[in-house]
């Protein structure tokens, strides 16, 4: 059984596989000034909780964007789940082509959906990640990671924008009616929610230029349910891409066949 841990800026996603199937997955909030035991007991806790003891962890893999607590998270695997953690480069066997100027400046988070998409759909791909940031990566059907974008996430704008106007409240990222807001509460709304559906499609069609050809435009990330809906390029939500992403690593670093479905 394998253990995927992806770290981001404002949650940990992990999960547990049983070869290439997932069998449950967890979402953590992010603080770097936990420790290794924190996590360990937390984690532990939510595997027993489920069905699970820790010593049926047999590999573990790590993706992180979030250097002071990737060293804890190596330990809290050593300590807790009883094996040494493979953590994620561009120096691994990701099955792309990194075309980046500095291939290690590439977030490991937008390595492993990369990859995952890849190997899933095998075609000419714009992948968005709905995280702490909204990244765009490009793949070419061969496999070739041409780069992308990055711009701040649809919290970190709601945040913002209530944190230096004095007079706006904190509003729930839903769908308002109407994109003309009747109220302050529904015009934040729509201009948080149709404004980044705006930027994606923007965005996306750009690449698609400097492409050449029209690509299969896959979203991921804990808002990609709230935005996807809104835009008219994203084609498909996968929301566990890059737990899947991690668990193909893993295999491919073991040698071991991967297999899942294509869409």
């Amino acid at each position: 059984m394998l253990a995927a841990i992806d770290i981001g800026n404002t949650n940990i996603v992990w999960g547990i596989f049983e070869g290439s199937t997932i069998q449950a997955h967890w979402r953590l909030a992010t603080n770097p000034k936990a420790t290794a035991d924190e996590y360990g007991v937390l984690c532990a806790s939510l595997l027993e909780q489920k069905w699970r003891p820790p010593k049926r962890i047999t590999g573990a893999i790590i993706s992180s964007v979030v250097p002071s607590l990737t060293e804890t998270f190596v330990s809290m695997v050593e300590t807790y789940f009883a094996c040494t953690p493979l953590v994620v480069s561009s120096d691994m066997d990701t099955g792309l082509t990194l075309k980046y100027a500095n291939p290690k400046e590439i977030g490991s988070d937008r390595l492993v959906n990369a990859a995952a998409a890849h190997h899933k759909f095998q075609r000419d791909l714009i992948i968005v990640d709905f995280g702490t940031a909204t990244t765009f990566c490009a793949v070419t059907q061969s496999g070739d990671y041409l780069g992308g974008a990055i711009a701040p996430g649809l919290g970190i704008a709601a945040e913002a924008l209530f944190t230096r106007a004095a007079k706006l409240s904190k509003v729930e990222l839903v769908r308002p009616k109407t994109v003309i807001g009747t109220d302050t509460a529904s015009s934040i709304q729509s201009g948080l929610l149709f404004g980044y559906a705006g930027l994606v499609d923007a965005l996306v069609k750009r690449m698609e230029q400097e492409m050449g050809r029209p690509s299969y435009v896959v979203a991921t990330g804990g808002l990609a349910s709230v935005v996807a809906p809104e835009t008219s390029t994203i084609q498909t939500i996968e929301p566990l891409l890059t737990l899947e992403g991690l668990a193909l690593l893993h295999q491919r670093a073991q040698g071991l066949p991967f297999l899942s479905s294509k869409n």
